[in-house]
């Protein structure tokens, strides 16, 4: 299974960052292939994009609105229950370093979890979060977008 690669880029509105990428998405190369999971609807409902994006799409994201994509652990899963805490330490460091040089405007972390692992915080609410872990950066918490979680769509 190989790692997807990042799109990032200087002057980025929005870095959206996950756990790490899926089965699906190790197999094809792109983020949020699983057809379970629902982030692509989400950018559209939301206004964020005018259409439904394929994850196929990815890094059209990137040049036609400043959205990019990392991930805190680059290694597919089928689940972030199999990431080890030397891979959390690694990538926090990595994405840390990634926020840092790009400089996006908001860091968006696509489920608490994800924010959580890269703050070493016990807690955090959704949303904007106080300080920014990266100043001049907006750190801010989303649900996850994955079919597994519980939360109706409306509310995410």
């Amino acid at each position: 299974m190989r790692e997807i690669q990042d799109h990032l880029g200087k002057n980025m509105k929005i870095l959206f960052i996950g756990y790490n990428p899926s089965l699906k998405s190790g197999e094809t190369g792109h983020h949020y292939a699983n057809p379970n999971n629902r982030f692509w609807k989400i950018l559209e409902e939301s206004g964020l994009t005018p259409r439904r994006y394929s994850h196929y799409e990815d890094f059209k994201l990137l040049l036609e609105y400043g959205y990019g994509f990392t991930n805190i652990v680059s290694r597919p899963t089928k689940s972030a229950e199999e990431i080890t805490k030397e891979e959390y330490q690694v990538g926090r460091e990595n994405l840390r370093r990634k926020i840092e040089e790009y400089k996006p405007k908001i860091a968006c972390f696509v489920g608490k979890g994800v924010y959580l692992e890269y703050s070493e915080k016990k807690t955090a609410p959704w949303g904007i979060q106080g300080e920014g872990i990266v100043k001049g950066v907006i750190d801010f918490v989303a649900p996850s977008s994955s079919g597994l979680v519980r939360m109706k769509f409306e509310e995410i």
